[in-house]
C-alpha cells in the first residue's frame, strides 16, 4: 500500500466535499434562474373534431403531453372536443376573438371568409401529403401562410395530415360526368365549388348527421375521412360504393392555430419547444392513419363495401373546373396567388421528380402485392 495512500483518500474525500457543497451551493443559487426559465403557462385549446375520432381528435392530446412532459408541467394545454367550448366550425374564430389561445383545425373551414384559408390545409388537385409537408418545411409554406393568417391574429403550424382522402360514399355507381348532375353529396369548401360546376348539389351537414341522411335518401353520397375514420360510421351499410381517391384532398394538413400575441409572449426556449412537438405531432399523426387506414380497408371490404375508381372522365372534368376556380380566384384574391404560386411551383417540381424512383419503386411493388408475392 502506498504510504501516501490515505493521506490522497482523505484529500480525494474533502475535495469530494467542498466539491459537493459548492454544487449544492450552485444549485440553490441557480433555482430561481430556471423557475424564471420555465414559467408556467396554462392555454385552453378548441379542437374542431369530436373525441370518437381518435386519432384526428388525438393530435391536440399529443402535443399538449410533449409539452408538459417536456416543462415538467409548466406549459399546459387543455384539450376541448367539438361542441365543449365552441362548435367545431368556430374554432378559428375562437382564436381569432381571444376566446382561447389555441385550437386544433383544417384551415379549408374557414375558406368561407378567404378561400386563402384552405391553401395551408389542401385544395383540389394539389399535393400529396409528403410533398405538401416538403412545401411547407422547406418551400416557405409555413411563413407565407403566416403572413396570410396574421390577418386573423393567429400564428399557425402544421399539426397532423391524413394523407390523400378516399373520394366518398355513394349509394349508386357513378361513372360519368352525367351521373354528377343533380347529385345530392355532402361535401364543403372547394370541393363542393367544383363539383357544383358539373352539376353536382353539396350539402353542408354534421358528420352525425350523415348516416340518417344517406339512408333515408336526402342525400346521395358523402365524403369523410378515410378508412379508419369512416370505418367508425358506418356508411358502408347505406352507401355501399365506397369511391376513391378524394382528388379535393390529396394531402390535407390539420393546423394548430395559436393567437398571434399569446405565442409571440412565449420565452423563446418555449416557441422552440412549441415548434418541435406540433412537427412531432404532425408526423405523429400521418403515421398512425398509414398504419390503420390498411386494416381498417381490409375490414370494411370483408364487411360488403365495393371499392370504386373515379373515372378518367371524371377525374378529367373535376380537374379541369378547378383550374377554372383557380383562375378566377387568383384574378381577384391577390393574396391566394401568392400563395397558390408558390405551391404550383412546388407541385410540378415534385411530380416531376416522383416520376423516377418513388413512382417505379411503390409501381413495381404493387404489382408484386397484386400477384401475391409479399
Amino acid at each position: 500500500m502506498n504510504k501516501n495512500s490515505k493521506f490522497d483518500r482523505r484529500s480525494f474525500l474533502t475535495r469530494a466535499a467542498v466539491g459537493g457543497a459548492t454544487a449544492a451551493a450552485g444549485a440553490a443559487l441557480a433555482a430561481p434562474a430556471i423557475a424564471q426559465e420555465m414559467p408556467e403557462v396554462k392555454w385552453r385549446l378548441a379542437s374542431s373534431f369530436p373525441k370518437s375520432l381518435d386519432t384526428i381528435y388525438g393530435g391536440a392530446e399529443v402535443l399538449s403531453k410533449y409539452l408538459s412532459e417536456a416543462t415538467g408541467g409548466k406549459f399546459q394545454i387543455q384539450v376541448f372536443a367539438a361542441g365543449e367550448l365552441v362548435p367545431g366550425l368556430q374554432a378559428q374564430d375562437a382564436v381569432t376573438d381571444g376566446t382561447v389561445e389555441a385550437c386544433h383545425t383544417v384551415g379549408y373551414y374557414s375558406w368561407g371568409k378567404d378561400p386563402t384559408f384552405a391553401l395551408g390545409a389542401a385544395v383540389p388537385f394539389a399535393m400529396s401529403a409528403r410533398a405538401h409537408n416538403a412545401w411547407q418545411y422547406h418551400g416557405g409554406g409555413i411563413d407565407l401562410y403566416n403572413e396570410f393568417l396574421a390577418k386573423y391574429n393567429i400564428f399557425g403550424l402544421p399539426g397532423g395530415n391524413t394523407g390523400a382522402q378516399m373520394g366518398g360514399w355513394f349509394r349508386k355507381e357513378i361513372n360519368t360526368v352525367d351521373d354528377i348532375k343533380g347529385l345530392k353529396i355532402r361535401v364543403g369548401g372547394f370541393a363542393g365549388k367544383v363539383l357544383e360546376r358539373l352539376g353536382a348539389v353539396p350539402q353542408q351537414i354534421a358528420g352525425g348527421d350523415i348516416y340518417p341522411a344517406l339512408e333515408k335518401g336526402t342525400i346521395d353520397a358523402s365524403e369523410w375521412v378515410g378508412p379508419y375514420d369512416d370505418q367508425k360510421l358506418g356508411f358502408y351499410k347505406v352507401a355501399p360504393y365506397y369511391y376513391y381517391p378524394g382528388w379535393w384532398e390529396g394531402g390535407p394538413t390539420v393546423h394548430f392555430f395559436f393567437g398571434k400575441d399569446k405565442y409571440e409572449a412565449l420565452p423563446e426556449h418555449y416557441k422552440s419547444l412549441l415548434h418541435t412537438a406540433a412537427q412531432a405531432t404532425d408526423a405523429n399523426m400521418l403515421q398512425k392513419y398509414d398504419h390503420l387506414n390498411p386494416i381498417a380497408l381490409k375490414e370494411l371490404v370483408a364487411a360488403g363495401a365495393q371499392l370504386r375508381p373515379f373515372s378518367q372522365e371524371i377525374l378529367d372534368a373535376c380537374y379541369k373546373a378547378a383550374n377554372e376556380v383557380y383562375t378566377e380566384l387568383d384574378a381577384s384574391n391577390p393574396g391566394f396567388k401568392k400563395i397558390w404560386d408558390s405551391i404550383k411551383e412546388s407541385r410540378a417540381n415534385w411530380y416531376l421528380y416522383n416520376q423516377t424512383a418513388e413512382y417505379t419503386y411503390d409501381t413495381f411493388m404493387m404489382i408484386q402485392q397484386r400477384n401475391n408475392m409479399l
